[in-house]
């Protein structure tokens, strides 16, 4: 008998015969619209993934479909809402004018640009791409404009702070010096 064989026998007699395999891993879901409520760059990036499906070749009820698990709740509900209209044959200028955007301006552009590109015939694609470049930029000039306000915040406590230690320790030493002296010149 080889040494193989006699190893395998003596791992079939410690196991008991019980084979164990690996087991897969799960891969993990996708984002859902509730995951990504406060990410800033949610919509840039839902945006980002419709325009790559569209620039792939999709249709634009599959590229809408596929988008829609990423999308932050309100562009999801409209995604949602116009590939179930486009697969079922409706006019896409008629789809995207029944979607309610729920007043998000980002969402109201995708409509808008989705409505000319049905009734003008231009790519949608890289209109898309451009949106999603807007909301970045829009979001960079947001979290700028928030540090800049919390920069200004923590400028006042630090002044109502240092002004006096200021004045009690730089002003009115030189102030009380001066004035002795001129106490003890006796100009006064």
């Amino acid at each position: 008998m080889s040494v193989a064989a006699m190893l395998l026998a003596m791992a079939v007699l410690l196991t008991g015969g019980r084979v164990r395999t690996a087991r897969p891993v799960a891969a993990p879901l996708p984002a859902t619209s509730a995951g990504n409520a406060d990410d800033p760059l949610a919509v840039a990036s839902a945006l980002d993934v419709f325009a790559a499906c569209l620039s792939s070749g999709m249709a634009v009820a599959g590229a809408a479909r596929a988008t829609a698990p990423f999308a932050p709740k309100e562009l999801a509900e409209v995604l949602d809402h116009a590939a179930d209209l486009l697969a079922l044959g409706a006019d896409a200028a008629t789809v995207w004018s029944t979607a309610d955007p729920a007043g998000e301006p980002r969402v109201e552009a995708l409509c808008r640009l989705a409505r000319r590109s049905a009734s003008s015939g231009s790519a949608l694609a890289q209109a898309v791409s451009d949106l999603a470049d807007q909301s970045r930029r829009d979001a960079a000039d947001s979290a700028r404009a928030a540090a800049e306000r919390a920069s200004v915040l923590i400028a006042g406590p630090l002044g109502v702070c240092y002004l006096p230690a200021f004045v009690c320790l730089g002003i009115v030493p030189v102030v009380v010096g001066l004035a002795g002296d001129v106490l003890q010149s006796g100009v006064w």
